[in-house]
């Protein structure tokens, strides 16, 4: 007989009931081999005195076992594992190969096994980011207090349904109405997609543009999970200069005379990594050239409401008249990254491409959510939202860069930055960025090593370091522990 003592351990305490544990375990002996079919098993009050549990507790076990179709009961024999089921073989510890990793089980093509595991942001540790908003800023109660009074209404119920993958349409009618307000954009509701985050619509955007060998251009220094996702659409990625000014059109005109581009991905407000803005002059030249070659724009303006020092270009997609521009947009980097809200603009049949494509891997976003931003956006609390923080952020973006100055000047080189939440510095050659990362976090400070914004080009040492999530005291700190790691 087994070892039935050791093989069958129950914990009172647990929320399972003792006969369904019991069960289980015979269950998983059975499925790992350890029992065969026809095997009998130990008597109910054998097995009850082994395990120290009432006989009843193990004849309830059994009865499961036999409903369930494990085991059968033979009149004067006792209870066997049903004779009818497939012999399998002993579960044994997976083998190692020779590189030490374990074999796979089933076959499988893992196009991320050079992925940068994305940071968890959410241990409670002083962090200088890559440019976030500040959580603590938002006004999450008072869209929690929408949330909670749409699910108690009546017609709020019905958002609890499934709904349209395109999103809430009371949101995509509050956004049209404040890009119209505040960026010139004019755009139907019905042109609007909601995301989760801008990351979903660059992702659909590329399964919808490219394909196995399509030519995209992207800016030399760019966001790469941006580049990761058409690399993973089987794109060829073009690099484009970018300088003070934004990408470098006219490098762009003389690739279009040579090759075919499907695409061309650009961040004219505040790219990313270097937070520099494209001129009006090569945004024009731009559509031009859309125009002319036939390519579609990606547009992604994660930050547009944060600017400081004059009023922000409008978007390439206010201007398209020619309607290239896919437009993509985020509320919640503006809002609290994790409550993943964005959108996409473009033309209609492609909105409704993305949105069926949308479907085959998220239904849908959370409606309820959707329609409680909507409610900020209509009774003026985003609008408020926004003018409180910009002025906030660029109170922390002046200290910012004064202690950069200041305490930075040997080893950092930067510009202040016109708008958005970060600036983009280039550190001596001397440093280097991960054992810098590595001792401020001995010391309390996590902050990148630069790795993320590297790629075939761009190899510059530099960080974008994020002020806006910071209040000052915590920047002062930071900023004298970031100090210390640094020399």
């Amino acid at each position: 007989m087994l070892p039935y003592k050791s093989l069958i351990q129950v914990d009172r305490k647990s929320s399972v009931t003792l006969y369904i544990q019991v069960c289980n375990t015979f269950i998983s002996l059975i499925t790992n081999g350890t029992l065969k079919p026809s095997d009998i098993l130990p008597s109910s009050r054998v097995l009850a005195e082994l395990i120290g549990i009432n006989r009843n507790t193990v004849k309830l076990a059994y009865e499961e076992l036999i409903s369930q179709g494990w085991a059968e009961s033979i009149e004067r024999q006792g209870v066997f594992v049903l004779s009818k089921l497939p012999v399998l073989s002993k579960t044994r510890i997976p083998e190692v190969n020779k590189n030490n990793s374990s074999q796979e089980s089933f076959i499988w093509t893992n196009h991320f096994e050079k992925a940068i595991p994305g940071d968890n942001f959410q241990k409670n540790i002083l962090t200088i980011d890559d440019g976030f908003p500040d959580v603590r800023l938002a006004p999450v109660d008072n869209l929690m207090r929408e949330y909670r009074s749409l699910s108690r209404k009546f017609f709020g119920k019905n958002f609890l349904k499934y709904g349209s993958s395109k999103g809430s349409e009371h949101l995509r009618e509050s956004i049209a109405n404040y890009l119209s307000n505040t960026r010139g954009l004019v755009v139907p509701s019905e042109n609007i997609m909601i995301t989760k985050g801008s990351q979903m619509g660059i992702y659909l955007a590329a399964q919808l543009l490219l394909g196995p060998s399509d030519n995209i251009a992207v800016g030399v220094s760019n966001y790469r999970s941006a580049d990761d996702t058409f690399i993973y659409a089987g794109a060829n990625l073009i690099r484009i200069p970018v300088d003070e000014n934004g990408m470098d059109i006219d490098y762009l005109e003389e690739i279009l005379k040579k090759k075919s581009l499907k695409a061309v991905y650009i961040i004219p407000h505040h790219h990313f990594p270097t937070t520099v803005t494209m001129s009006m002059e090569r945004r024009l030249k731009l559509l031009n050239l859309a125009k002319e070659y036939r390519f579609a724009i990606i547009e992604d303006d994660y930050d547009f409401d944060f600017h400081y020092d004059n009023k922000p270009y409008v978007p390439l997609a206010s201007i398209d008249h020619n309607h290239n521009v896919i437009y993509i947009g985020s509320i919640t980097k503006t809002f609290a990254p994790g409550l993943r809200t964005g959108f996409m603009i473009g033309p209609l049949a492609f909105v409704d491409a993305a949105s069926s494509l949308r479907q085959l891997i998220d239904k849908q976003g959370d409606t309820l959510l959707e329609e409680a931003f909507a409610v900020l956006f209509d009774n003026g609390e985003m609008e408020r939202h926004f003018r409180k923080s910009l002025k906030i952020y660029k109170q922390r973006r002046n200290l910012f860069c004064e202690l950069l100055k200041s305490d930075f000047s040997e080893e950092i080189k930067f510009k202040i930055p016109e708008g958005g939440l970060a600036v983009w510095t280039n550190f001596d050659k001397k440093i280097d960025l991960i054992k810098m990362s590595e001792e401020a976090l001995k010391k309390g400070v996590y902050i990148g090593n630069g790795s993320f914004y590297k790629n075939e080009l761009f190899v510059t040492n530099g960080l974008r370091m994020g002020f806006a999530s910071l209040e000052e005291n915590e920047m002062v700190k930071a900023m004298g522990i970031l100090k210390q790691a640094v020399r």
